[in-house]
């Protein structure tokens, strides 16, 4: 099979490098992440996306697409690109809904934060070292390499919440 980064699954989603340099394999595998949160949402309405998972739960498809976006901003611009950019939202871990927000409104910022994160990396290798802004962990040095891994883990552990929230909506599982 060739490792050609093109070739996709019959949902659009690109495979993921086989094979290959490091850099080039964490993005491909980050930008699957991407693409199945991306498909996780296809053809639902507003309403669709702001129905809740399961109590006591409050958790949303458009609640994660915002929580992502955050992510993006804060791991790859904040963290590794070492950029003084405010949160994305009002409310900094983007789960929380605003009434006029809906999911072609997030869906833009959150490809938006996904293009400025990779305009800021574009430069860096895997061994640059950036620092964590907030939290427990403020002040402490990460590297470009484990950004991405973290992010991977991100997309996946939200893409299984994804999965079930989808499957609560209109049944649709898989991917």
């Amino acid at each position: 099979m060739p490792t050609d980064t093109t070739l996709t699954l019959p949902d659009g989603r690109p495979i993921p490098r086989l094979t290959g340099p490091e850099r080039p394999m964490l993005e491909s595998w980050l930008d699957f992440h991407r693409a199945t949160l991306e498909l996780k949402c296809a053809g639902l309405d507003d309403t669709q996306v702001r129905q809740e998972s399961a109590e006591p739960s409050e958790l949303t498809l458009l609640g994660l697409v915002q929580h992502l976006a955050e992510c993006e901003r804060n791991w790859f611009q904040r963290v590794a690109g070492g950029l003084d950019v405010p949160p994305v939202y009002e409310e900094e871990t983007g789960y929380a809904l605003n009434p006029e927000r809906g999911i072609d409104e997030a869906l833009t910022t959150w490809r938006r934060e996904i293009e400025r994160g990779r305009q800021v990396c574009a430069g860096r290798t895997l061994e640059s070292v950036g620092r964590i802004t907030d939290g427990p962990m403020a002040g402490v040095e990460v590297g470009l390499r484990w950004v991405f891994i973290h992010m991977i883990e991100e997309y996946a552990r939200h893409n299984g919440h994804a999965d079930i929230l989808r499957e609560r909506i209109d049944g649709v599982t898989g991917a």
